[in-house]
């Protein structure tokens, strides 16, 4: 769900403030596997620059994290979650229900959700859309009709595709890198098939969004460097993550291109890399001014050293936003503006 955000005065951020718990003495965060690793690199820099405790950062996965931070205010609940998608109107729901309706939203970045291989793969791995459909989902058209996915090697689905059993390592229902790769990938995949296009895209997403859980497509947890080890170790085996995973495993994985496009800070900026999706973190302003040191950590956060063009995320795989769009980002996560749902 997208938010058009409301400016928060610092009356109502004080007012707030002031129904949370005595403090904690570290900043508590959740959310993301994909996300996580740009917020430790942050939380790092953080307490090396400040002498700060280091926030504590946990990966819970997208919906996860949703769940516990919307649980409450005050010191027992987290002050961060970073997130693969945007929030979902049944978590704002949630949160307000438990009095958490003061969140800033921001965007950090972009990522390219990446299919991988390890770089001992014989092959030039180059799949189309509908064959990642055809080869992950639960339920495919064959002579018209829908039926359990009977496929069980890429070359089933595509005489010149490699004759190997399918197998690929993903994230969990609770993953927000598994949501945006059905609806990126899975679903746009059924959509480019012409009989599941006359239905329309509503159909499709009730249709075709399920993966299969008959042994080639395997839940491996919100772990992804566990993904990137079983690659390591089976070169028959593909991958779905982030780009960021990718891009620090370069010397043992490569890419699998989608429609011949592989992806890259570049293709990822510009949309020629079709799997690609924004990425968040959402604060409570609530907190802000009681939890030690939260506000300067999404000062640091959001500062061009860290999120900008060439700064120590950009190392990491995220690709920067544009200058217009980060500025913006920018301004909003350190004057605490608010999301508002109505608009």
């Amino acid at each position: 769900m997208s938010f058009v955000k409301l400016t928060a005065s610092t009356m109502a951020i004080a007012a707030l403030s002031a129904t949370a718990a005595a403090a904690r003495d570290e900043i508590r965060i959740v959310g993301s596997s994909t996300v996580f690793p740009y917020t430790q690199a942050v939380a790092e820099q953080f307490a090396n620059m400040t002498g700060a405790p280091s926030p504590v950062v946990e990966s819970t996965g997208t919906g996860g994290g949703m769940k516990i931070f919307c649980q409450g205010i005050g010191e027992s609940f987290p002050d961060i979650t970073g997130a693969s998608r945007a929030m979902k109107a049944s978590e704002w729901d949630l949160c307000v229900g438990n009095g958490v309706d003061d969140i800033t939203e921001v965007q950090i970045g972009s990522d390219g959700l990446s299919i991988a291989v390890s770089r001992d793969s014989e092959y030039d791995w180059n799949l189309t859309e509908e064959q990642v459909y055809r080869a992950l989902a639960a339920e495919v058209p064959v002579d018209g009709e829908m039926v359990a996915n009977p496929y069980t090697k890429w070359s089933d689905i595509d005489p010149a595709l490699p004759d190997e059993e399918i197998l690929a390592y993903g994230p969990p229902p609770t993953s927000g890198t598994r949501d945006a790769f059905v609806e990126l990938a899975i679903v746009d995949g059924c959509m480019d098939i012409p009989m599941i296009a006359e239905k329309g895209e509503d159909w499709a997403e009730q249709n075709c969004a399920r993966l299969r859980q008959d042994g080639p497509f395997i839940e491996a947890g919100e772990n992804d460097n566990l993904i990137v080890q079983r690659l390591q170790a089976d070169a028959h085996a593909v991958g779905i993550f982030g780009y960021s995973f990718l891009f620090e495993n370069q010397d043992t994985l490569k890419p699998v291109a989608i429609a011949g496009v592989e992806p890259s800070f570049e293709t990822i900026e510009s949309g020629e890399y079709d799997i690609a999706r924004p990425l968040f973190f959402y604060t409570k302003n609530a907190h802000r001014g009681v939890i030690p040191n939260l506000q300067g950590f999404i000062e640091e956060y959001v500062s061009e050293d860290a999120m900008g063009p060439g700064g120590y995320l950009a190392e990491r795989g995220l690709v920067p936003l544009g200058d217009k769009k980060r500025a913006q980002e920018q301004k909003e996560a350190i004057e605490a503006i608010a999301m508002d749902p109505k608009k």
